[in-house]
C-alpha cells in the first residue's frame, strides 16, 4: 500500500485507462460494457444494480508472486550458527511473498490498467516472478508487463484469450463536479469483486509534498486492495483509477482518491505504445507562498510559489531565475494551489521555451525558459533540502536572548567574522550576520531560528550585522508590513527563506 499521508493513506491499487483502440488482424472491436448506458438522474438513483451488472465482468482482481530476498545468517560459522538467523549458514536465501490490488480491462483484445505499485516489487531487491488477472468468473490469465510510470502510479498489462474479453471505457474527467455520484468497483483485502457508492468530495486534491498529482477525492468505501480499479461516474465511464486512501488506521474513513481520466489516458496511451512518460522540469526547490512569506513581500495570498533553490545548469538557472523569486503564471497559466507550479509544468512538452511571469524584489518580470526532462525521483531526492537535525545546536547566552528580546523581529545578530565561520564549518565567502539569541516567545522563536542561524538577507538586501536585519525590520514596519522576509543559512542545508513576523510591541 502507499499512503497519501505521513499517517497511513494507504495506496489503493490504481490504474489509469487507455485508448479504445485495437491491433488490426487481432481482435474484432467489441461493444465497451458501458457503451450506450442511458444518463442516470442528477440524484440519487433507485438501484445501481443494472449498470454495475454491466459494468463488473470488465473489473479484475490482479496478483503477482514475488521473490524476496533474505539477510544471510551473521552466526554462520560461529557455534551459534545453527541457532539463530535464517537455515543455509551466509547462502543467500529468499522467501515467496504476493500481492493483491484490483484491475480493468480496456479493449476487447486484452489490455489491463493498474497501478504501478501494484505490480511492482514489495520490497528491496524483491522481483516479481509472475502476474496473474483473474476475471470475476474465476478465470485466470498470465499477464505480460506492457510498461510502468512510476511518477504517476500507472501500469499497462496485456492478458491473451480466444475470446473478446468484457472491457470499458474512459470519461472526461474535467466535467465531473462535486457532489456527483460514483461508483468505485475494487478487489478490497482479496474477497472478490466488491462494488462501494458515494460522492465527489472535491476536486484537484494535492497529496504530495512537490504537488506534482492531481487527485479526486470520494467518500466511495475504497480499502486496501481497491488500488487500480475504476471509478465510474453515473453515466458507467471511468473518470478516475481508485489509488490512494487517507487513514489514521489503515482502513477505510470516508477519503479516497483517484487518478483522474484526463491525467491517465496519455500515460497510458504512451505506455500501450511502448514509450517512457518525459515530464517537464525546471530545476527549482519551491514551497507555498504561505501567508507570512506574502505578507513580507505584499503579495495576495494563493496566487503563485516561491522559489527556495536553483539547481545549477537546469532551465530555471539558465533563464535567471533565483532563490527569492515568487513564481506567478508559467506559460499564461496562473500559479495557484489547484494548478500548482509543479503540475503545470510537468505537463509541459520536454524542450518547449515558455514565458514565466515573477515577482523579485517587488517588481514584476518575465523571463523564458526551456523546459527539461524531470530526472529519476533518486536524483532529485539529492537536490532535496537536508534535515535540520543534522545541526549541533548550542545554547544561547542569557545576555543574547535579553537583547534578542528588544528587537523587533526577536533576533540577536552579530558580524560573522572568519573564526565563527570555521567554528560553523562555513567557506570563507559566505557574506551575512550569525544568530546569537532568538526570543522564544516571538514568530522566529516560534518557527525555529536558532544560535548558530546565519541570515544572508533580509527582504531581498544583504545582511551584514545588527544594523542591517534592524534597518529591514523598520523599513517593513514602516511599510505597513508585519513580517520580513530572511535567507537563512544553516550548517548542513542548502540557503532557505523564511517569513518572520514583527514582535508585537
Amino acid at each position: 500500500m502507499r499512503y497519501a499521508y505521513a499517517i497511513t493513506a494507504a495506496l489503493l491499487l490504481g490504474g489509469t485507462t487507455l485508448a479504445l483502440t485495437t491491433t488490426p488482424g487481432t481482435v474484432v472491436a467489441q461493444t465497451a460494457q458501458n457503451e450506450g448506458n442511458a444518463a442516470a438522474p442528477r440524484g440519487a438513483p433507485a438501484s445501481f444494480a443494472d449498470m454495475v451488472e454491466r459494468l463488473q465482468p470488465a473489473v479484475v482482481n490482479i496478483s503477482t508472486r514475488q521473490s524476496v530476498p533474505q539477510r544471510a545468517n551473521p552466526f554462520a560459522g560461529t557455534p551459534f550458527g545453527d541457532l539463530f538467523g535464517p537455515p543455509g549458514g551466509g547462502t543467500p536465501q529468499t522467501r515467496p511473498a504476493q500481492s493483491l490490488g484490483s484491475g480493468f480491462i480496456i479493449s476487447a483484445d486484452g489490455y489491463v490498467v493498474t497501478n504501478n505499485h501494484v505490480v511492482a516489487p514489495g520490497a528491496r531487491g524483491a522481483t516479481v516472478d509472475s502476474i496473474t488477472v483473474i476475471l470475476p468468473d474465476r478465470t485466470e490469465y498470465p499477464a505480460k508487463l506492457i510498461g510502468t510510470d512510476q511518477a504517476s502510479d500507472l501500469a499497462v498489462l496485456k492478458i491473451e484469450s480466444k475470446k473478446p474479453l468484457p472491457f470499458v471505457k474512459f470519461g472526461d474527467s474535467t466535467r465531473a463536479r462535486v457532489g456527483d455520484w460514483v461508483i468505485a468497483i475494487g478487489n478490497p483485502f482479496g474477497l472478490g469483486s466488491t462494488v462501494t457508492a458515494g460522492i465527489i468530495s472535491a476536486l484537484h486534491r494535492n497529496t504530495s509534498i512537490n504537488g506534482a498529482d492531481r487527485f479526486i477525492q470520494t467518500d466511495a468505501s475504497i480499502n486496501q486492495g481497491n488500488s487500480g480499479g475504476p471509478m465510474f461516474d453515473m453515466n458507467g465511464n471511468v473518470i478516475g483509477i481508485n489509488s490512494q486512501i487517507l487513514s489514521p488506521t489503515g482502513g477505510n474513513v470516508g477519503i479516497g482518491f483517484a487518478i483522474p481520466s484526463e491525467q491517465a489516458i496519455p500515460v497510458i496511451n504512451t505506455l500501450k505504445g511502448g514509450g517512457t512518460v518525459q515530464r517537464g522540469y525546471l530545476g527549482i526547490q519551491i514551497s507555498p507562498l504561505s501567508e507570512d512569506i506574502a505578507e513580507s513581500l505584499g503579495l495576495p495570498k494563493n496566487r503563485g510559489e516561491f522559489v527556495q533553490g536553483v539547481e545549477p545548469g537546469k532551465g530555471a538557472d539558465k533563464a535567471g531565475i533565483k532563490p527569492g523569486d515568487v513564481i506567478i503564471k508559467v506559460n499564461g497559466i496562473d500559479v495557484t494551489p489547484d494548478d500548482t507550479l509543479s503540475y503545470i509544468v510537468a505537463n509541459l512538452k520536454v524542450g518547449t521555451k515558455v514565458p514565466i511571469e515573477l515577482a523579485r524584489n517587488g517588481k514584476r518580470m518575465t523571463v523564458t525558459a526551456e523546459i527539461g526532462q524531470r530526472p529519476p525521483e533518486n536524483e532529485l531526492n539529492q537536490f532535496a533540502q537536508q534535515n535540520d537535525d543534522d545541526f549541533s545546536d548550542q545554547d544561547p547566552r542569557e545576555q543574547d536572548t535579553q537583547q534578542a528580546a528588544q528587537q523587533l523581529l526577536g533576533i540577536a545578530v552579530t558580524e560573522l567574522t572568519p573564526n565563527i565561520a570555521r567554528q560553523l564549518g562555513l567557506g570563507t565567502d559566505v557574506k551575512g550576520a550569525v544568530i546569537t539569541g532568538v526570543d522564544p516567545t516571538t514568530d522566529a522563536g516560534q518557527k525555529g531560528l536558532r544560535r548558530g542561524d546565519v541570515i544572508l538577507q533580509a527582504n531581498g538586501q544583504p545582511v551584514l550585522n545588527e544594523a542591517d536585519l534592524g534597518s529591514a525590520a523598520a523599513a517593513a514596519k514602516n511599510a505597513g508590513r508585519n513580517a520580513v522576509l530572511l535567507q537563512v543559512l544553516r550548517r548542513g542545508t542548502p540557503a532557505g527563506f523564511i517569513a518572520v513576523r514583527l514582535r508585537d510591541k
